[in-house]
C-alpha cells in the first residue's frame, strides 16, 4: 500500500458529496490535504460501510418524516459526520444521535458539529443502554464497539424496534471466558476450543453467530458480509439486519439449542431474553 496519497489524487478516494474540509476537520486528511496510510485504511472502511448502508439509509429517509439514526460507541463520530454530510445535510429532516461513553470525545464531536452547523446531530456521553432518544428509532449502527458494547447496540435496536441495524463487531472476549468455565456443554462442541487460541477464535465466531440468530429470532432478515479487505482491518465482519416480521420461533429454537450445546449465555441473549433458562446469568457491570 502507498504510504501517502497527495492532495491532487485524494478526490479519487472520497465518496461523492464528501468534502475535503470535513475530512480535514476529522483529521483524516492533513492540513495540506494529503492522506496518510493509517487514515487511508480508516477512510476505506468507513466509505465501504456507508456504501453498504446506503440502501437502508435511503429506505428510512424515504419512509419517515423525521427518521432517527443512532450511532452507538461513536468514538470521534467519523461515521456519524460522514452520514450526516452525505445524507442529511442537504435535506430538512432526520436526526443523527451519537452515543459515546467517553465525555472528552463527545465534547469534541459536539463542538465540531456546532462549527459545521450540523444542527441535527445530537451527542450523549452515556452507556449505550442509557441514551435519551425519541420513542421511534429507524436505524442503529455500531462500528467497532468493543466486546459486549456491540450486544448493547443490538439490544437497543431490537428494543426500539429499529427498521435497520448494522454492526461491525470489534474485540470479543466475553464468550471465550464463558467457554473456559462452561459446564454441561456438548463434549463434541467443547473439543472445538480446548486450547486458549482456539477458545479465543471460536468464541469470537460463536459470538457473532449468536448475534445473527438473536436478530433473526426478533424478526430481522440478516446478512453477514465482509466489510473491507483484510489488509485494512482484521475486525472485518459486517452484520446487517432489516426488520421484516415480529419474531421467528425457528431462529429462537436454533439459538437456544446452540447456547445449550456450547454451555454459554452471551450478553445479547441475556438482554433479549433468549438465553436458555438454565443458562441465565446476571448482566455484568456496565462496560463488561
Amino acid at each position: 500500500m502507498r504510504r501517502q496519497i497527495k492532495s491532487p489524487l485524494v478526490a479519487h478516494e472520497l465518496l461523492p458529496g464528501a468534502s475535503v474540509e470535513l475530512l480535514q476537520e476529522l483529521h483524516l486528511l492533513t492540513r495540506a490535504g494529503d492522506l496518510n496510510a493509517d487514515a487511508l485504511r480508516k477512510l476505506k472502511q468507513v466509505n465501504h460501510l456507508i456504501r453498504l448502508l446506503t440502501p437502508a439509509l435511503e429506505d428510512v429517509l424515504t419512509r419517515f418524516g423525521d427518521p432517527v439514526i443512532v450511532d452507538c460507541g461513536a468514538g470521534k463520530s467519523h461515521l456519524g459526520f460522514l452520514i450526516y454530510e452525505l445524507f442529511l445535510k442537504g435535506i430538512q429532516k432526520g436526526q443523527l444521535h451519537c452515543i459515546e461513553a467517553r465525555p472528552e470525545l463527545t465534547t469534541a464531536a459536539a463542538a465540531l458539529a456546532s462549527r459545521l452547523d450540523f444542527s441535527r446531530m445530537r451527542f450523549q456521553s452515556v452507556h449505550i443502554a442509557d441514551p435519551v432518544l425519541p420513542d421511534r428509532v429507524a436505524m442503529v449502527t455500531a462500528l467497532h464497539a468493543c466486546d459486549t458494547a456491540t450486544d448493547d447496540a443490538i439490544a437497543l435496536a431490537v428494543q426500539r424496534n429499529a427498521d435497520h441495524v448494522a454492526v461491525v463487531p470489534c474485540c470479543q472476549a466475553e464468550v471465550a471466558r464463558q467457554l473456559e468455565k462452561a459446564t454441561g456443554a456438548d463434549p463434541v462442541m467443547a473439543s472445538l476450543h480446548d486450547s486458549p487460541w482456539h477458545r479465543r477464535e471460536f468464541g469470537s465466531h460463536l459470538t457473532n453467530v449468536v448475534r445473527v440468530l438473536a436478530l433473526e429470532a426478533k424478526g430481522y432478515k440478516v446478512t453477514v458480509t465482509e466489510l473491507t479487505g483484510w489488509e485494512h482491518s482484521l475486525k472485518n465482519e459486517l452484520i446487517l439486519g432489516k426488520k421484516v416480521r415480529a419474531r421467528s420461533a425457528e431462529a429462537e429454537e436454533k439459538l437456544r439449542a446452540l447456547l445449550s450445546a456450547a454451555g454459554v449465555a452471551p450478553k445479547v441473549a441475556r438482554l433479549l431474553g433468549l438465553a436458555p433458562a438454565n443458562r441465565e446469568a446476571p448482566v455484568p457491570e456496565r462496560g463488561a
